[in-house]
């Protein structure tokens, strides 16, 4: 069996390029490809399986996939990959991480262990806050040094593209500090990576009790400072994605509205951390605004659930903080689908509440608690979960121009995903049409 031009992983220091020679992979029990666009309501798991399927590459993209007798004899080529008996599909796309940051909270899951609330331990000084100590002090060296081992095991298990937040500096220097990193991890790749400016994270300690003028900070000023960074220092790209956590004890509905139309005058898209904890109207807000997506959404009003199914903000849900609090309600998937919304799926790995790098384990929770088919769940993890980071016209689906990021699993049927966890089912990851792990 050929292999393909091969690349290493972020953080090791040899790189070996080959030509670019079209490429085969070929004889894959199933091929899944997604294909046909963005999947709403219950319309969510449409595969585009293919047995016995192929995919063609070239350079960095996909140009055929199907049956593979015809990819083959309309495809010669350089370099094949035989993937009998085993499942090949679109690399995950993960939307929603806060994937930088210094630290970790171990303390704190024993304290939420011994009874304490998520919401208590936060008001005594510990969460989000206690992260936020520990990444203000980091260097932008430091803060990359730590992410790049998650970045490892993400793409491990599949992920080939993911949103990063920032938002454990809630001030300018430090949260510049975490875009910086996040370029440069972007930079090393090859897993892509889409900033996100979260400094409305939380109340920074030295404004406590003072919600109104952080709030005033980050429209005057942090907004501001940071579309000026980036305009210098990434000219050309997009500016990140601002979000605001819209909850008890972080941002009110009045001050979440004030920061992302303050956003939104300056040029940036939208993203909403919403009902998590209580339902304040922040998906709502979401939709009101056209932001691509609202997250978490665990006790979203049925009158937000009912807009969502109206607009094209992607409600994107996140089983494994629930799973990692140890709480018993979920996102309630089976109802955005009823009414005709747009789901996906993310990992929210973060240090205190989901410190997971797996995809494939949030597909299996979103099997077990949100009740979702494996294919429903791989379609949440790949197309639509593309659409709520603004990339579905780029990954997501394995379709011709579109980039050839694709997995080979070690099982003979796309089941196994969900099926089974606790075990990584990822043989090969081909990020960009090379062999990655």
């Amino acid at each position: 069996m050929a292999t393909l031009p091969r690349e290493s992983a972020p953080g090791t220091s040899e790189v070996r390029r080959t030509s670019e020679v079209p490429t085969l992979i070929h004889s894959a029990s199933q091929l899944l490809t997604l294909a046909g666009g963005l999947q709403r309501g219950l319309g969510l798991g449409r595969l585009g399986l293919i047995e016995n399927g192929a995919v063609a590459i070239e350079g960095d993209r996909v140009v055929a996939a199907g049956p593979t007798e015809e990819i083959r004899r309309r495809h010669p080529t350089g370099l094949e990959i035989d993937a009998s008996g085993r499942v090949v599909l679109p690399g995950f796309v993960d939307p929603h991480t806060h994937l930088v940051w210094a630290g970790d909270r171990a303390a704190e899951f024993e304290m939420r262990l011994a009874g304490k609330a998520y919401l208590e331990i936060l008001a005594s000084g510990g969460g989000i806050l206690s992260t936020v100590r520990r990444t203000r002090s980091a260097r932008v060296e430091e803060l990359v040094a730590e992410a790049r081992p998650r970045l490892r095991r993400m793409l491990a298990h599949g992920t080939t593209t993911a949103e990063a937040k920032t938002g454990y500096g809630l001030e300018t220097a430090a949260e510049i500090r975490m875009l910086e990193a996040i370029r440069t991890l972007n930079a090393e790749g090859p897993l892509d990576l889409i900033p996100t400016f979260l400094g409305a994270h939380a109340v920074p300690p030295e404004f406590e009790g003072r919600a109104e003028a952080y709030t005033e900070l980050l429209c005057q000023e942090m907004l501001p400072d940071v579309q000026r960074w980036w305009r210098d220092k990434a000219e050309g790209e997009p500016l990140p994605f601002v979000d605001v956590f819209c909850e008890t004890g972080a941002f009110d509905l009045a001050q979440t509205r004030r920061i992302l139309e303050a956003a939104r005058a300056l040029g940036f898209p939208l993203k909403v951390h919403a009902d998590e904890f209580g339902g304040l109207g922040g998906t709502g807000l979401a939709v009101a605004l056209g932001a691509v997506s609202a997250d978490h959404l665990v006790h979203t009003p049925t009158e937000d659930i009912l807009a969502l199914g109206r607009s094209d903000t992607v409600a994107v849900a996140l089983p494994c903080t629930p799973f990692g609090l140890a709480e018993h309600e979920y996102t309630p998937a089976q109802a955005i689908l009823e009414a005709d919304g747009l789901l996906a799926i993310a990992t929210d790995l973060n240090p205190g509440t989901a410190w997971c790098e797996s995809m494939q384990f949030a597909i299996a929770l979103a099997c077990r608690y949100l009740r979702l088919t494996p294919a429903q769940a791989i379609a949440a993890a790949t197309i639509n979960a593309a659409a709520a980071i603004g990339r579905a016209d780029r990954v997501g689906s394995l379709e011709p121009g579109k980039q050839a990021d694709i997995l080979i699993l070690d099982a003979p049927d796309y089941r196994h995903l969900g099926y089974r966890f606790g075990t990584n089912l990822v043989s090969s990851v081909i990020k960009r049409g090379r062999i990655i792990l």
